[in-house]
């Protein structure tokens, strides 16, 4: 018997297109399409491609934190691009945990702080979110770090600290760009096996932009970007 599988994320028609800048020889830039994407619960999916080829723009297009030029995207019933800024600020915190290359930790703040930081934004409790950022900290292996500051962490432990911020409000999925790129061999492939592990283990649904061709083989299935085409 077949199971249904339910449908996280859905983009029908996709298409973004960057004007020519008034004024300038250049003519502009199209990186795709009519691209489709169905992503479904508990998949673990890898994006490649050439630099420059869109993969990070379809990210931020998924995430909401930019608009197509045509086509739809969807969250279970939400049609992204009809949000404000506040809705799409909203629906960010509540179903995307977004891992950047760079961390993006707040220097001045401690990693259980970095961690917390969604949750207080939503207006939870602080002694609710310091708990459960203190949990995620744990889960990425940094239960003895919470009250280190940001430049007293190394590389491979930042990126674990963005990991837990982004994992930290339990979202329908988590969007990588990159999750390892700014990271030597050695911790890049320990923090590629923690996103797994951590996927396996919660049951999440994933996507991962990466360059690196071995990360992407472990992932359950691979979409590449090229000439503005998902194959």
């Amino acid at each position: 018997m077949t199971t249904a599988r339910t449908v996280v994320l859905r983009a029908e028609g996709l298409t973004k297109v960057y004007p020519a800048v008034p004024g300038s020889e250049k003519g502009g830039l199209e990186l795709f399409r009519g691209l489709n994407l169905t992503i479904y619960t508990g998949e673990m999916v890898a994006i490649v491609g050439e630099s420059g080829a869109g993969k990070s723009t379809l990210l931020h297009l998924l995430a909401a934190l930019d608009k197509p030029s045509a086509g739809e995207v969807w969250c279970g019933g939400e049609r992204l691009s009809s949000f404000t800024r506040k809705q799409a600020a909203d629906f960010r915190n509540r179903d995307v945990g977004y891992v950047w290359q760079f961390h993006y930790l707040l220097p001045e703040f401690t990693a259980l702080e970095n961690v917390a930081m969604p949750l207080l934004a939503r207006g939870m409790k602080k002694s609710s979110a310091i708990d459960r950022a203190q949990y995620w900290l744990g889960e990425v292996g940094l239960g003895q770090r919470a009250k280190h500051r940001s430049g007293e962490l190394s590389g491979g432990e930042q990126q674990r600290v963005s990991l837990a911020r982004a994992l930290v409000t339990e979202p329908k999925i988590l969007l990588a760009d990159e999750p390892t790129g700014d990271l030597d061999s050695k911790t890049a492939e320990a923090v590629f096996e923690l996103i797994r592990g951590l996927h396996q283990a919660h049951g999440l649904t994933s996507v991962i932009v990466t360059h690196n061709l071995d990360f992407a083989g472990r992932c359950g299935r691979i979409l590449r970007l090229r000439e503005g085409r998902l194959a």
